[in-house]
């Protein structure tokens, strides 16, 4: 083979070797719900992407491939080349038979190690990495093509890796892993705010969310004596004093201590003007949802939402009424801080 030819195909060598290279870490990295989107719009590259990253384990048995035959073939091809083309200036300048060779070979291996590594693997990989969406749109196709070509070979090689891998107890993943737990997720958010992507009532937002799962009632129950009430009996005039206070909603209970519903004011201000100094009928009382003090909240939420309630009864393992809970309280710990001055809490 001649040296023109060799430093030819040196030099393709190395753009195949930046190909495979790109192609891998651009399907590693790139983010599926970026490019569902373009695939859903009938984009034909995205759609060879979708199926390149459900198929990832044999993309990169076919990467693999691609690399070590670049890496071998420059071994073979590019370092005799550029060994005989230094040669011609050494021979020039007396340099003696004997160390021709050697020193030839060895400044043409070191110059064919640090090609292979800056522009077949550095510079594609950094470039990958940069744009993993972009460049997979770009490179995934290609691959997918490669890997059609060669699916015989890359099927055995990728299987006895996957036998290899189930003797050492590990399972085979065929497809890119594009979802996250809760605590993964978590993990983002602060990294985001961190970076200045997002501000701090935004972080707090979505972590309540995150977080609202893990959390039950018993952090929100207000106790009996920190609740505003009304007795049983009391008529709408003497509720709407007490709405001066600065309440909306007042539990209502028995002679006895126990809360047999609540009132909204706004319900009152439609009462008749000559029923204003009678009892509140039974009508205007609203029903009060058990909640149980240990329920979590997200179900606590569903309860009282379906229940149509702003209040609800806190109840401990036995059935007691402990407390008092609130849907705005809920709500809080879902969206962070509401106002509100209509709250019931002496």
């Amino acid at each position: 083979m001649s040296t023109a030819t060799g430093l030819i195909l040196t030099l393709v060598l190395l753009i195949a070797n930046a190909f495979f290279v790109g192609a891998e870490f651009a399907l590693i990295s790139a983010r599926r719900s970026v490019i569902e989107p373009k695939a859903l719009e009938e984009n034909w590259a995205a759609k060879v992407t979708i199926r390149a990253m459900e198929q990832v384990s044999l993309m990169m048995a076919g990467a693999q491939l691609g690399i070590t035959v670049c890496s071998l073939a420059l071994g073979a091809i590019s370092e005799p080349a550029i060994a005989r083309l230094l040669m011609v200036p050494f021979e020039a300048i007396g340099m003696p038979a004997s160390m021709l060779h050697p020193v030839s070979f060895a400044i043409a291996l070191a110059m064919v190690t640090y090609l292979h590594v800056v522009f077949g693997e550095m510079v594609p990989k950094n470039i990958a990495l940069a744009g993993p969406e972009r460049m997979a749109l770009v490179l995934a196709p290609m691959l997918m093509g490669v890997v059609t070509v060669l699916r015989p070979v890359l099927w055995t090689f990728n299987g006895i890796g996957n036998l290899v891998l189930r003797t050492m107890g590990i399972t085979p993943k065929a497809e890119v892993n594009s979802v996250f737990t809760r605590n993964e997720v978590a993990a983002m958010v602060s990294e985001s705010r961190e970076g200045g992507l997002l501000e701090d009532n935004d972080e707090a937002l979505l972590l309540g969310a995150l977080t609202f799962e893990a959390r039950s009632v018993a952090n929100l129950i207000i106790p009996p004596e920190r609740v505003a009430t009304l007795p049983q009996g009391v008529t709408a005039a003497q509720a709407e004093t007490a709405a001066v206070e600065g309440f909306s909603r007042f539990p209502v209970t028995a002679a006895d201590g126990t809360l047999v519903g609540y009132v909204h004011i706004k319900d009152l201000l439609e009462a008749a003007a000559d029923a204003r100094d009678e009892p509140i009928p039974s009508a205007r009382i609203r029903e009060l949802p058990r909640i149980g003090s240990e329920q979590p909240l997200r179900e606590a939420l569903k309860s009282m939402q379906a229940s149509g309630a702003h209040l609800g009864a806190a109840t401990d393992a036995n059935g007691t009424v402990i407390g008092i809970v609130t849907l705005e309280d809920m709500l809080e710990e879902l969206v962070g801080q509401i106002r509100d001055d209509s709250r019931l809490v002496a």
